[in-house]
C-alpha cells in the first residue's frame, strides 16, 4: 500500500486550509456501503439525509457538525444477541459517515423513525450575499439610489 503526504503540496497555499483538508480527507477515507443513505432535495433551500440504521437506539447514535462537516456515527452498546444462527444478514457492527456541506448549509433537525435517521438540513445565504436586482435609469432622471431615513419619512407624514 503506498502512502502520500500531501503536506509539501499545501505549505505554499495560505488561506486554503479548508481545501486541503478537504482533499487530504477525501483520500483517507474509505467509500463504503454500510450503512445506506440517501440524500434528497426538498425545495431550493432544504435537504434532508436518510440513513438506514436499523438496530440502533437512539442512544447509539451520534451527529456532529463541524465547519462544513457532517458526521454521523452509531456504536452498538448492547451485548450479542443469544442463540445459535445459521446466518447473520442483519448488519450489527458500529460506523461512521460523513458529509462535506456547501456554505451556509446547517443542521436544523434529526429524528429516528422505523430504523431511519432523517437529518433536515437548511441553506441560509445572508442578505448581503443573495443576488439583488438594480434598477438601470437614463441620464437626467435623477438619483439612480433613492434612501430616505426614517425620520425624513416621518416629517413628510407629519407635514
Amino acid at each position: 500500500m503506498t502512502t502520500l503526504d500531501f503536506s509539501p503540496l499545501f505549505r505554499s497555499m495560505i488561506g486554503f486550509d479548508r481545501l486541503a483538508n478537504s482533499l487530504e480527507n477525501a483520500y483517507r477515507s474509505e467509500p463504503g456501503g454500510y450503512p445506506p443513505y440517501n440524500v434528497e432535495l426538498q425545495d431550493e433551500n432544504r435537504y434532508r439525509i436518510t440513513i438506514a440504521v436499523a438496530g440502533f437506539t437512539e442512544d447509539e447514535l451520534d451527529i456532529e457538525a463541524k465547519e462544513s462537516l457532517l458526521t454521523v456515527s452509531g456504536q452498538r452498546r448492547s451485548a450479542e444477541a443469544e442463540g445459535n444462527f445459521l446466518y447473520r444478514g442483519i448488519a450489527n457492527r458500529s460506523f461512521e459517515r460523513k458529509f462535506q456541506l456547501a456554505d451556509y448549509v446547517k443542521v436544523v433537525e434529526a429524528k429516528l423513525e422505523n430504523g431511519l435517521l432523517h437529518v433536515d438540513l437548511v441553506r441560509e445565504v445572508p442578505e448581503a450575499m443573495k443576488p439583488r436586482r438594480i434598477e438601470i435609469r437614463g441620464a437626467g432622471q435623477g438619483q439612480a439610489i433613492e434612501h430616505e431615513t426614517a425620520k425624513a419619512e416621518q416629517a413628510k407624514e407629519a407635514a
